[in-house]
């Protein structure tokens, strides 16, 4: 039955955001959904003539990177053959999307089995600078036996770059002149300084191409190098990606579940002031992909001008959550707080494993109730509650319903979102792939670092000006 499931596709339900469900004080009407018809079909429109050009070269990553694909597939089978350990160096989109692929496709405590278990290397993905955390890992791993996966598109990025200059000095200690073997290089094909460093030490060397951008290539050699390395089958996720695509071809938003799942939220946005939604899986292996959503959909969507010029306050903000553990800690304010958040909830139809629960503690009725029954029903158990405890109080959901976790499911998911977030983008007519609010983060952070390049030094001299802080303030 499994093998039956591996290509099923993943099914959007959005009943209990409608108002046939809700009514129609807090759901959308059915009518709503049609007047923006034309808008969405113009969005559908609009990217799929964009296709692979500008930063939509996302699009066709299902499609073409076949040589690619080869050559990390014999990259994996290089450092599964020499390395006990793999280590991403990167961050944001370099990160989270590996992280949650791994979560998603592999052993939940995958790098604590036996190594002829795993069938890979350990993974580690060290996305923050936190100075413990680089000596935590240096504390778990040999150098000597690992593998580092440096991604970086500009070669520039602060947080990778100097945790690149802490490993290949320690590399250089360690293992002598063979230091660059332990190294690949995940860059832009044309520019920037890893490229360089690649060419002139010799790294293993792979492209994100330029019309792809971080948060968006996980499905590049960013997301597919950790994912083969630890035997993840990179080409049923592509294959995914590109049968979701496939489904999204229409411009009927009825027929066309990412450009539905765009104008439910544009609607939830821009009409009815439901400016949060929450990412709620009812499964581990699906905790972080939550994460990634979070990425994706505030960094694209969270905008203060039009691609016109006019000024706008864009966005809806993405909140993680896990069901059931979240139940005991956020549902209270999903169910009763204010009326401005979606909930998204994510289901597995089948499991990977079967859990029964025993019969037992008889004396106690509201115990002995779950004995015959399993974990895999008590989960959905309560993803039906949380769903209906939502529905009754009027507050909007919508489900997900992976037929089951496995390469080809997850890459249709990642693929859907990224649609979504692509056609929301139109809806809005913002610029979806630009992240002018991170950019004047990093600017600043250099500045108080004292780079002494001039866009630095004019950012230095602009915070000197900023109020300075009141001690009646400071407590």
């Amino acid at each position: 039955m499994m093998a039956d499931m591996i290509k099923k596709p993943i099914v959007l339900d959005v009943n209990n955001m409608m108002a046939d469900t809700l009514g129609f004080q807090y759901g959308i009407a059915h009518a709503q959904v049609d007047e923006y018809a034309p808008f969405a079909a113009a969005a559908n429109q609009a990217v799929q003539a964009a296709r692979g050009t500008g930063w939509l070269g996302w699009t066709e990553l299902p499609y073409n990177q076949e040589e690619i694909v080869a050559h990390i597939e014999k990259t994996a089978e290089r450092v599964r053959a020499n390395f006990d350990t793999f280590v991403v160096l990167g961050i944001g989109g370099s990160a989270l999307g590996p992280i949650a692929v791994q979560q998603a496709l592999n052993h939940l405590h995958y790098n604590e089995l036996p190594a002829e278990k795993r069938g890979g290397p350990r993974l580690y993905v060290e996305d923050n600078i936190d100075p413990e955390r680089m000596q935590a890992l240096l504390d778990v791993i040999d150098v000597k036996t690992t593998c580092f996966n440096v991604i970086t598109k500009s070669g520039a990025t602060a947080e990778t770059m100097s945790q690149y200059l802490t490993i290949s000095e320690l590399l250089k200690k360690e293992v002598g002149d063979k230091w660059p073997e332990h190294i690949i290089a995940t860059t832009d094909c044309e520019k920037g300084n890893l490229i360089k460093l690649a060419k002139e030490n010799g790294f293993d060397l792979f492209y994100i191409p330029g019309s792809v951008g971080g948060r968006f290539s996980e499905l590049s050699p960013v997301g597919l190098i950790p994912a083969a390395v630890c035997g993840i089958d990179i080409r049923a996720m592509l294959e995914g990606a590109a049968a979701m695509d496939e489904r999204c071809k229409s411009d009927d938003v009825w027929q066309n579940p990412a450009l539905l799942e765009a104008v439910l939220q544009y609607i939830c946005m821009q009409d009815m002031g439901v400016n949060i939604q929450v990412t709620m899986p009812y499964a581990d292996s699906l905790k972080y992909m939550a994460d990634w959503f979070c990425q994706l959909w505030a960094e694209s969507l969270g905008k203060n001008v039009t691609r016109k010029g006019m000024a706008c306050n864009f966005g809806q903000t993405p909140v993680k959550s896990l069901g059931v553990t979240d139940q005991h800690s956020q549902l209270q304010l999903y169910t009763e707080g204010p009326y401005d958040k979606v909930i998204t909830l994510l289901k597995v139809e089948e499991f990977r494993a079967e859990s029964p629960i025993p019969h037992g503690c008889e004396q106690f009725p509201d115990v002995a109730f779950l004995g015959g029954k399993s974990l895999n029903q008590l989960i959905e158990a309560e993803r039906q509650g949380t769903e209906y405890a939502l529905t009754k109080k009027g507050r909007m959901s919508q489900c997900i319903t992976l037929p089951q976790v496995n390469a080809h499911t997850i890459g249709q998911l990642i693929y859907f979102y990224e649609l979504a977030t692509a056609y929301a983008g139109e809806l809005l007519d913002i610029d979806a792939f630009n992240q002018p609010g991170v950019e004047e983060s990093k600017i600043a952070s250099y500045a108080v670092l004292g780079n002494t390049s001039e866009k630095y030094q004019k950012k230095a001299e602009e915070m000197a000006k900023r109020p300075a802080k009141k001690d009646e303030y400071i407590l």
